[in-house]
């Protein structure tokens, strides 16, 4: 164990006016000239009113020189001081300067074993969590101030607060104090995602919301939910109650799901996928589904040159939107059997001709299924939300063009008429990266699927490598938002909650470092392991 981690005895100076002179510390706040301050003497703090911790030091040149707080993910800038670092003790407190914090404050406070006083001024001992006021380019960006055996983490927002709580949480975890000197910190992707396919496997309410947890200690802000597909439909329903599966969330579960991801900072990203994977609607509606010129069904795909279809769909868009109040929806429209043919148009004549009526001579299938999208980006936007779809529902060549707000989450490049990533990013899409090849967890790895591994993603992915293993042009960086595993259950029985949780625990570390700073990281892949085993 480090020297500087040793407790050290505290001296106290009771009843006596000390004058110190001040100086500027790392992080440009002030500190007394010599390192030190007399115990129950705070800035802006009554000494009468701070309760004395068990146990307290001042910083001295004696400290060796603090080391860089090892976290997942790590912190990105460090700037080392002198002295003892902050660990928690008897008497210590958590104080807020603003009531906005209070979540953000009850939570630490347990999760540290604190005294939470709300708004307060600090005392010896205290962690403080403070809002400035000031706009910063990165809203989920935080400083934190270890100094004085305190802790003060401040940011514009409650979510860069939040983030640093999260730090302080681990560094405690890691050795039980927190080194002195001031982290700053930021992340380098604004979109870090975990997708869950509860269409295919019910996942319980109570799995989900470790997930949850798991997800805001590791800085998370995405929870994606694939809740209907060809094999269920798992969220109740006042509308089309019909659709729903046996095996379902009730609305009150679901929002309390949403709630708690709120108070981690996670938007929920909700996916009704169309016009494919609807055959638990179609199981309601089965003169919905898409016949081929000779009868054929196309399994989980509805006939989009009927009315109906696109009013079912909408129905149940328009109903989610306020059980979901993020600001994220995922549109899907991946896998349309009509355009995973050779011939769309002598195959589907229906389609072709309700792509002709509507959009003139010479209009496709691909240019029928772009406007279905669309129409449906159109219910969405008018809820405000930022939309995504799979990279397989654009299509290339098409007179109907996708809404160019619609974002690319690009999964493959295994579709019929695959394109490159360049192809979506060269046109300036904005993209999610969801690359199969290190970010899907399917179980029972059919069709060549295998599970992904953490020290895969850690050792050779980042946001640039959209597709297979090869990365895109830099200058490509900032239209690539971030990332996001998935897990698919194609197999549903072939793994329990169990074993997907311990399943996708090292991927989620690693990629949770990797979408935060995507620069090499500093620890081998043997050291993130024992890491992640000390700080959970």
């Amino acid at each position: 164990m480090p020297k500087w981690l040793l407790p050290v005895m505290a001296v106290a100076l009771a009843g006596a006016a000390v004058v110190f002179g001040v100086t500027v510390w790392p992080g440009g706040d002030a500190g007394e000239a010599n390192g030190s301050r007399p115990t129950g003497v705070g800035a802006g703090a009554d000494s009468g009113d701070c309760p004395s911790p068990s146990a307290s030091s001042s910083p001295s040149r004696s400290y060796p020189m603090s080391q860089k707080p090892r976290t997942i993910p790590a912190v990105r800038e460090h700037t080392p001081a002198r002295g003892p670092g902050w660990r928690p003790s008897d008497g210590a407190r958590l104080v807020v300067d603003d009531r906005k914090l209070a979540d953000e404050g009850k939570l630490t406070a347990r999760e540290l074993g604190l005294t939470y006083a709300g708004e307060a001024e600090p005392c010896d001992g205290d962690v403080q969590l403070t809002l400035t006021g000031k706009n910063q380019p990165n809203s989920e960006a935080y400083t934190m101030t270890v100094r004085d055996g305190r802790v003060r983490i401040s940011a514009a927002t409650d979510t860069g607060v939040f983030y640093g709580t999260r730090t302080l949480k681990q560094e405690v975890r890691d050795g039980g104090t927190a080194p002195e000197g001031v982290v700053r910190d930021e992340p380098a992707k604004p979109q870090r995602g975990f997708m869950l396919d509860t269409a295919r496997k019910h996942f319980t309410a109570g799995w989900i919301e470790d997930r949850i947890r798991e997800l805001g200690d590791l800085k998370y802000n995405q929870l994606g939910l694939h809740f209907s597909d060809d094999q269920g439909f798992r969220i109740e329903s006042d509308t089309h109650p019909e659709v729903v599966s046996k095996q379902h969330l009730t609305k009150a579960q679901v929002r309390r799901i949403v709630d708690l991801a709120a108070s981690r900072h996670i938007k929920v990203v909700p996916e009704i996928d169309s016009p494919g994977h609807l055959g638990a609607v179609i199981a309601a509606y089965p003169d919905l589904q898409l016949r081929n010129a000779s009868g054929v069904a196309a399994s989980g795909a509805v006939d989009i040159s009927k009315p109906r279809a696109a009013k079912i769909v909408d129905d149940l868009l328009n109903e989610y939107a306020d059980l979901f109040p993020g600001p994220y929806w995922h549109l899907g429209a991946d896998e349309y059997r009509a355009l995973m043919v050779s011939d769309p148009e002598s195959s589907y004549p229906q389609l072709a001709a309700a792509a002709r009526a509507r959009y003139g001579a010479g209009a496709t299938v691909a240019d029928l299924a772009t406007g279905w999208m669309d129409d449906r980006a159109a219910t969405i936007r008018k809820h405000d939300r930022t939309m995504r779809a799979w990279n397989d529902g654009f299509f290339r060549d098409t007179r109907v063009q996708p809404s160019r707000d619609i974002q690319v989450a690009y999964w493959t490049g295994k579709e019929f008429g695959a394109r490159q990533p360049d192809a979506y990013l060269s046109a300036g899409r904005r993209v999610v990266n969801y690359n199969d090849e290190f970010l899907y967890y399917v179980l029972g790895e059919p069709n060549q699927f295998v599970y992904p591994t953490g020290q895969r993603i850690y050792e050779q992915w980042t946001p640039l490598v959209l597709r297979g293993t090869t990365p895109v042009a830099k200058k490509y960086d900032d239209q690539i938002l971030g990332g996001s595993f998935a897990v698919w259950c194609d197999l549903s029985n072939s793994q329990t909650e169990a074993q997907v949780a311990q399943g996708v625990r090292m991927p989620l570390r690693a990629l949770s470092q990797k979408l935060w700073d995507p620069g090499k990281p500093d620890l081998s892949w043997a050291e993130f392991q024992k890491l992640a085993e000390r700080v959970g």
